[in-house]
């Protein structure tokens, strides 16, 4: 039986991901939180799913290697791939911010730190300001208080962590959730299996 390859990864919307997709009847019997496999098959075995790194799920999906993704939409814009994006699954809700110190006000030639820099070079770009970014993987907001950046993009849910470390937001940009994104390729070979994965999906979200 030809089965589809499902990229994820495991993170804050793992347990909610996984309950959507048992609420879709699709079911690993065998993945448990201990659990060191990356590789698992539904019950009904029409389901191989993969666990990657949140920022690689765009790539795995993009060049065929999985037909299909869930993955945060940072990530996607993140990677610029070149892929069918086609449900939110409004999971792990949040939005991108511009933020820095209350005395920094925008201005041209700046310094951008981001766990982002495709997303903050396209965003600054849009408002014909040119920015220099630095990539950061982690502890983003001690940027600009430490000199390395003017100001940072990044995700925010509540924005308590912004407001804690003395920053203030200047702009709230895309809104971000957990998406499901099709191998283009995939979407015509493997349509019909596609298309019943994406309609599941929807009556479990309703």
């Amino acid at each position: 039986m030809e089965y589809l390859t499902l990229a994820m990864a495991k993170g804050r919307t793992t347990e909610s991901t996984m309950a959507l997709l048992e609420d879709a009847g699709i079911y690993f019997t065998d993945l448990h939180e201990k659990t060191r496999k990356l590789v698992f098959y539904s019950t009904d075995e029409r389901i191989k799913l993969i666990f990657v790194k949140a920022v690689d799920v765009p790539t795995y999906v993009e060049k065929g290697a999985a037909d299909i993704g869930i993955v945060g939409k940072d990530n996607i814009l993140e990677a610029q791939a070149d892929v069918y994006e086609m449900l939110d699954l409004g999971l792990g809700r949040c939005k991108f911010v511009v933020a820095g110190k209350p005395e920094q006000l925008p201005e041209k030639n700046l310094t951008i730190a981001s766990k982002y820099p495709a997303v903050a070079k396209k965003h600054f770009q849009k408002k014909g300001t040119a920015i220099e970014t630095v990539k950061l993987n982690g502890s983003v907001e001690l940027a600009p208080l430490i000199g390395l950046a003017d100001m940072i993009v990044d995700i925010v849910e509540t924005g308590n962590t912004i407001n804690e470390n003395g920053l203030t937001i200047f702009e709230e940009l895309e809104a971000i959730s957990t998406r499901l994104i099709v191998n283009k390729a995939s979407f015509a070979t493997k349509s019909d299996a596609i298309d019943l994965f994406i309609t599941n999906l929807k009556s479990a979200l309703e």
